[in-house]
C-alpha cells in the first residue's frame, strides 16, 4: 500500500471532474510584492475590492486562521471560440453556465466528502472571486507557471483553466517549488494585445484591458480604446489564443453546459430587452455581470467595429433608450458607421439630451463638442 498521503485527495478530485490537483503551503504567496506594486501603480483601475482585500490576499491564513495547506484545483474549459449569432465575441469561459456556480457547487460537495472521510476538519472553498491569489498558489502547487500575460499556463491545458482552492487545517507535503515552464523568447501576447494592456512581464494594466472594460467597468468606455475592442462584447481571449500553450490545448471533457442566450440572440436583439427581460434571458450566465447597461454598451461598440451597417435602425432606436450610457455609445457607433448620416440623426437629439456625457458623445460627431 502506498504511503502517499495525497492519494485520497487526488482520487476524490478526479471523481469530481477536476483535471488537476496540487498542494501548496498556506503561506503568504511569493508574488505578494508584485501585488503591492500593481496596486501602487493603480493598475487595478476602480476594482476597489482588491485594495480592500489586500491583507487577506497577502496571507491565506487571514481567510482561514486554521489553514495549513491549500489544495489547488484546476479544470479545463478549452472550447471553440464563442460568439452571438451574427458576430460579437464572448470569452470562452463565459459561453457556459456561470462557472462560479458550476464549479462552486461541485467544490462544496467535494469539501463535504473531505470532512466526512476525515481528510479535513476545518476547510474553506474559494472559486475565483475569493480573497486568494490563486495563480500564485497554483504555480507554487505545480499546476503551471505564470506567463508573460499574467495567465497561469499548463503544459497540456495552456491558459484554459478554471482555478479553485480549498484551504484545510491539515499539514500535507507541498509540491516542489517553481513549476517547470517558461515563455522563453515568445512575446506573442504582448505584441498582439489589441490595447497594449500587458505593460511588463506578468503585469496587466486593467485600465487598458478589454476584459476589464467589457466586464468590470461601469459607464463610458474611453473613446481612444473603443476601436481596439474589435468584436469583443464580453471579455477577451486574444492573449490566450495567440499563446502557443493555448493554441494546442485539447478540448475539455467537463460539460459546463452551453448558455442558450448565445444561440438565441443577435447583438441587435439585445437592445429590445428591458431590465427584467435581460435578467431572465441571461439567468445563470456570467454575461449578467456588466448588467444591461454594460452589455448593450459593449454591443454598440462591437456593431460599429464589425461594420454592421444592417444594425443601423437598431442603433437609431437606441438613441431613445432610457440609459444614457447606451444612448451615448449608440451615437458613437452610428458615427463610426456613417458620420454624415449620423449627424442628421443626432442633430435634433443632441439639443434635447439632458445627460452631459451622452450629449458630449453626440456633439463629438456633430463637430461642436466643448
Amino acid at each position: 500500500m502506498s504511503s502517499d498521503p495525497l492519494i485520497p485527495y487526488r482520487e476524490l478530485a478526479r471523481e469530481a471532474g477536476f483535471d488537476l490537483l496540487g498542494v501548496a503551503p498556506a503561506e503568504p504567496p511569493a508574488t505578494g510584492p508584485e501585488l503591492e506594486a500593481w496596486l501602487g501603480a493603480g493598475y487595478h483601475a476602480d476594482m476597489a475590492w482588491i485594495e480592500r482585500q489586500r491583507e487577506r490576499l497577502l496571507d491565506p491564513r487571514r481567510v482561514l486562521p486554521a489553514a495549513r495547506t491549500i489544495l489547488c484545483l484546476g479544470i479545463s474549459h478549452a472550447r471553440p471560440p464563442a460568439e452571438f449569432r451574427g458576430g460579437g465575441r464572448v470569452a470562452r469561459y463565459a459561453a457556459h453556465r456561470d462557472y462560479h456556480n458550476a464549479i462552486g457547487n461541485e467544490l462544496r460537495r467535494w469539501v463535504r466528502k473531505l470532512v466526512e472521510r476525515g481528510l479535513a476538519g476545518e476547510a474553506r472553498a474559494v472559486v475565483d472571486a475569493g480573497p486568494v491569489l490563486e495563480r500564485a498558489h497554483a504555480a507554487r502547487a505545480g499546476l503551471g507557471f505564470i506567463g508573460r500575460s499574467a495567465n497561469l499556463l499548463h503544459h497540456r491545458y495552456g491558459p484554459w483553466l478554471f482555478l479553485a482552492e480549498v484551504l484545510i487545517d491539515r499539514e500535507l507535503p507541498a509540491e516542489p517549488k517553481n513549476a517547470p515552464g517558461s515563455c522563453g523568447t515568445c512575446t506573442a501576447c504582448v505584441d498582439l494585445c489589441p490595447t497594449r494592456a500587458i505593460v511588463a512581464d506578468r503585469v496587466v494594466d486593467a485600465r487598458r484591458c478589454i476584459s476589464y472594460w467589457t466586464i468590470e467597468a461601469k459607464g463610458f468606455v474611453p473613446r481612444e480604446l473603443r476601436r481596439s475592442f474589435g468584436p469583443w462584447v464580453f471579455g477577451c481571449d486574444v492573449c490566450s489564443e495567440v499563446c502557443p500553450f493555448g493554441s494546442r490545448a485539447p478540448a475539455t471533457g467537463f460539460d459546463f453546459g452551453h448558455h442558450p442566450a448565445l444561440e438565441s440572440f443577435r447583438l441587435e436583439d439585445l437592445f429590445a430587452l428591458d431590465e427584467p427581460a435581460f435578467a431572465a434571458a441571461f439567468a445563470g450566465s456570467a454575461l449578467r455581470r456588466p448588467g444591461r447597461s454594460g452589455l448593450l454598451r459593449n454591443a454598440a461598440i462591437a456593431l460599429a467595429n464589425l461594420a454592421r451597417r444592417d444594425a443601423w435602425p437598431t442603433l437609431v432606436r437606441a438613441l431613445d433608450d432610457g440609459d444614457p450610457v447606451v444612448r451615448g455609445h449608440a451615437a458613437w457607433a452610428l458615427g463610426e458607421l456613417d458620420r454624415d448620416q449620423a449627424r442628421r440623426e443626432l442633430a435634433p437629439r443632441a439639443a434635447g439630451e439632458t445627460e452631459p456625457r451622452a450629449r458630449e458623445e453626440m456633439q463629438q460627431i456633430l463637430g461642436d463638442a466643448p
